[in-house]
């Protein structure tokens, strides 16, 4: 398989540029968990957003292979995010120059072979000690189906199945990383789910670039010299001043980090398109997809696969047949690192 072009960062702003980023997460100051809510939709009620992600990293055990707890697991990938922008939208002042990096433009245009550039959104993501992010891909976009819409896994399994690929909308991501944290790696697959892991260093000022909705990549453990934190969904990490963060549960402060046990790292993302044309087809809504459409062009591949026959499944059953049918992670590596 040929392997998906990256583009690596290294430094990634001047020292003072670098700083800004530290400080503008101060100022946004309160981040809170990216808990895995259930799915209002009609298809897969009652899973997780990312339940493709959840049952890998639960069978798995994550990319070493770690045999704990279900609630251990939930714990170390529910980490902190906040979004800085939307759209032309800065959330917060001075996230401008990150949103617009002429840098993170100009190689986004090599990943897809198309020329025209729309960054669409900022967020950034805070790991604690002892927390972890599991291997995945992201949440892609079609024309009329997006995660606003439809199940974020089934984004996913449209996006793994190839069948709709003439509405793909292609988005390219940018990774920075601003803090000094020990682990942490950014693990990814340049080769494909078969091929060997890249593990990067998550280094102060080094970003990169790549289509993370096409390669599987996750985060390593970061270095905790204790015991995870007694994780729960609702907590918040609060910036507290001089360089320290408390995680809280409502008023109550729960634990306390300097600033270098945290991997903060912010994440830019940007529609690619071909022209003009293609741009005004997505934003006039142009042969949008339907959930019916969708699921009928999954249904009719899996009977050509063989995979299925008599009656259409329940909408959970099909929902996790079409994840185990369609999103083929990584193995696990044979051993854990010391």
């Amino acid at each position: 398989m040929a392997a998906h072009h990256y583009q690596l960062f290294d430094p990634l702003f001047p020292p003072a540029a670098a700083d800004a980023m530290v400080r503008l997460c101060e100022r946004f100051g309160r981040y809170g968990m990216y808990s895995q809510e259930a799915s209002p939709a009609e298809i897969g009620e009652g899973l997780a957003q990312r339940h493709d992600a959840v049952l890998n990293f639960i069978k798995s055990g994550g990319r070493f292979g770690r045999q704990e707890p279900l609630q251990t697991l939930a714990a170390r990938t529910n980490y902190f995010r906040e979004e800085y922008a939307y759209g032309q939208t800065a959330k917060i002042a001075g996230i401008e120059p990150f949103l617009h990096f002429a840098g993170f433009v100009e190689a986004a245009r090599a990943v897809h072979g198309r020329p025209l550039i729309e960054p669409a959104i900022v967020y950034a993501n805070i790991l604690v000690p002892g927390q972890e992010l599991a291997v995945h891909t992201d949440v892609p976009e079609f024309r009329g189906a997006n995660r606003k819409r439809f199940p974020q896994w089934l984004m996913v399994v449209m996006h793994h199945s190839h069948l709709f690929d003439a509405w793909r909308l292609p988005i390219v991501t940018g990774v920075a990383w601003f803090s000094a944290c020990r682990g942490g790696e950014f693990a990814f697959y340049p080769h494909g789910a078969d091929g060997a892991p890249v593990a990067l260093p998550a280094t102060r000022n080094s970003a990169i670039l790549l289509d993370t909705d096409s390669v599987f990549h996750g985060v390593d453990r970061v270095f905790c010299a204790g015991e995870l934190a007694p994780l729960r969904p609702g907590m918040h990490l609060v910036f507290d001043g001089d360089a320290r963060w408390s995680l809280r549960d409502g008023a109550a402060v729960v634990a306390r980090y300097d600033w270098d046990e945290l991997r903060f790292s912010v994440s830019w993302k940007a529609y690619c398109f071909a022209d003009a044309a293609e741009r005004d087809a997505w934003r006039g809504h142009t042969a949008d997809l339907h959930l019916d459409t969708i699921l009928d062009t999954l249904v009719a591949d899996l009977r050509a696969r063989g995979r299925l026959a008599g009656e259409r499944p329940a909408p959970t059953a099909l929902a996790l047949q079409l994840i185990e049918e369609y999103i083929h992670f990584p193995p696990p590596l044979a051993a854990a690192p010391a």
